[in-house]
């Protein structure tokens, strides 16, 4: 079974919003075994909707589409992917009490329901309606002529996903014989083409399961999805493949749940070796220490941080040396060394991380140039400093010294304890 996902809205196709509703329901179909052929976006304009729904129900077997079924008058999505399948339209019973008792409970009674409110209740002939229970919009199934579907959802995602969730899924569940099962192997420290060619392999003989690839910031993410009659089976292939990966890459796989994020792995980290750590930060400017107390329950094990942007900073708190400062400057692997145990000393932590480094765009020299930034670890009394020349405007240099912060500390840990 394919699907087509069609986001209706304006502000999005000018990017005033960010559409993640399609990011949702494409991850949210691969679960369910339907394969997304296509993505569009298409504006609040009922000829290029109905040139845009034609095409696509002629296509694919589903055709999703978002937004466009409120009250006003560019909201037409409703009335034209009912042109599209030829259907005429009528008032829904229920979806016209549950707009009177919504209004209710905001205590303005349904006198004060306008008239372009009602256009809400009004659904095409002969189609399925998903009741909204946290706004005003149905959501429906309209059939078209040549057997292909259009799902109708609205746009807010605080009504979108209770909806997917209690009616579509079930609806969708009973379409389709297949289900997807996948596992995320997140790994870093490695780039994308090192990860590939370490798999190659295993790529060039995928059936069944697949292995797909993906960059992110400091991490690749390799998607193991397998297609199957239930979960379990699907579980099956999928899990020796996961073992493999992670024989092949080590102490550099971190996680293999979809949720869990590079912080909340290195947290459970600390967790497991009942470990307290503290943070220093130039270059990075806190940046670290808010990724990381984004984290539930990192007050277990986070004692405290410092910004130690000026040198002077660097000797007041950490006990840097004017002498390292003098003769390597305050970008260094000696003053990374020194930031790091003199953090240990401060805060009597078990572990220290410490970020030093050009952020750019200004302020290189010859030997030492924009987006050079030192990492320090501080890991029970062993020190690692590593060496890193970034890439990108000021934001990437520092999120990028984040990501490598957290992996590099994680890879120390390892090292002292597992």
């Amino acid at each position: 079974m394919t699907a087509e996902l069609i986001s209706v809205g304006t502000e999005i196709l000018m990017g005033n919003i960010v559409n993640t509703n399609a990011a949702y329901i494409a991850e949210q179909l691969v679960r369910l075994g339907i394969s997304v052929y296509h993505q569009e976006t298409v504006g609040d304009n009922p000829e290029r909707l109905y040139e845009t729904l034609e095409c696509a129900t002629n296509r694919a077997d589903l055709v999703i589409v978002t937004g466009g079924l409120g009250p006003t008058q560019d909201d037409l999505t409703k009335e034209t992917a009912a042109k599209v399948c030829g259907k005429g339209m009528h008032e829904d019973a229920k979806a016209k009490q549950m707009l009177i008792d919504y209004f209710d409970q905001l205590g303005r009674g349904w006198e004060t329901i306008t008239d372009n409110n009602w256009k809400q209740v009004i659904v095409p002939d002969d189609s399925t309606v998903f009741y909204n229970y946290n706004g005003t919009a149905p959501g429906m199934v309209i059939p078209a002529e040549n057997g292909s579907k259009i799902i109708l959802l609205p746009g807010p995602p605080g009504e979108l996903v209770p909806m997917w969730e209690t009616s579509v899924v079930p609806y969708l569940s009973n379409l389709n014989n297949k289900v997807f099962y996948s596992k995320t192997v997140k790994i870093d420290s490695m780039g994308e083409s090192g990860v590939e060619t370490a798999i190659l392999d295993l790529i060039e003989t995928q059936t069944n399961p697949t292995i797909a690839p993906y960059a992110k910031p400091g991490e690749v993410h390799l998607r193991v999805i397998a297609q199957a009659d239930t979960f379990a089976e699907g579980e099956a292939l999928v899990m020796p493949v996961v073992e493999e990966l992670k024989r092949r890459f080590g102490n550099c796989v971190f996680t293999t749940e979809e949720e869990v994020t590079m912080e909340e792995a290195f947290v459970d980290l600390l967790h497991k070796y009942r470990l307290t750590f503290s943070t220093a930060e130039s270059c990075t400017g806190g940046l670290l220490a808010g990724r990381l107390i984004n984290v539930a329950g990192v007050s277990d094990c986070y004692n405290e941080g410092f910004i130690t942007y000026a040198n002077e900073a660097k000797m007041k708190y950490l006990g840097v040396s004017a002498e390292t400062l003098e003769e390597h400057g305050a970008v260094s692997a000696e003053c990374a060394k020194e930031m790091a145990e003199g953090l240990i000393n401060a805060t009597g932590a078990d572990v220290a991380i410490v970020t030093a480094g050009l952020a750019g765009p200004g302020g290189g020299t010859a030997t030492k140039k924009p987006g050079l930034v030192f990492i320090g670890c501080c890991v029970k009394g062993h020190t690692t400093v590593m060496r890193y020349q970034l890439t990108g405007n000021r934001e990437k240099v520092r999120n990028g010294a984040v990501v490598r912060a957290i992996a590099q500390t994680r890879h120390c840990i390892l090292e002292q304890f597992a």
